[in-house]
């Protein structure tokens, strides 16, 4: 029913940019708050950015000033903005609704890798 694809990463040197995309598929995509999760090796994963369906957003701290999370509603896209990256970014990015239930459906991710 529902479909995430992540897209945009890559291989970057610290203080490099990245922005992600996100397609979502689904009818309810304008009404759920989205955000952004990570995981890194060997780490369980965590939250990283959300936006509401208003357009509030939030961070975890150890990203704020540097990401920002958008969102096009009208194209059932989420982006997010990364700058100033650092090696402990590193991870595989992926999108979902927030909060997470435990039974959502999780895309294949994108790998963003933050290394000299």
């Amino acid at each position: 029913q529902v479909q995430l694809v992540e897209s945009g990463g890559g291989l970057v040197q610290p203080g490099g940019s990245l922005r992600l995309s996100c397609a979502a598929s689904g009818s309810i995509f304008s009404i759920r708050a989205m955000g952004w999760y990570r995981q890194a090796p060997g780490k369980q994963r965590e939250w990283v950015a959300v936006i509401t369906s208003s357009g509030r957003t939030r961070y975890v701290d150890s990203v704020k000033g540097r990401f920002t999370i958008s969102r096009d509603n009208a194209e059932n896209m989420v982006y997010l903005q990364m700058n100033s990256l650092k090696p402990e970014d590193t991870a595989v990015y992926y999108c979902n609704t927030v909060p997470l239930l435990g039974n959502e459906i999780w895309g294949q991710g994108t790998q963003v890798t933050v290394s000299s």
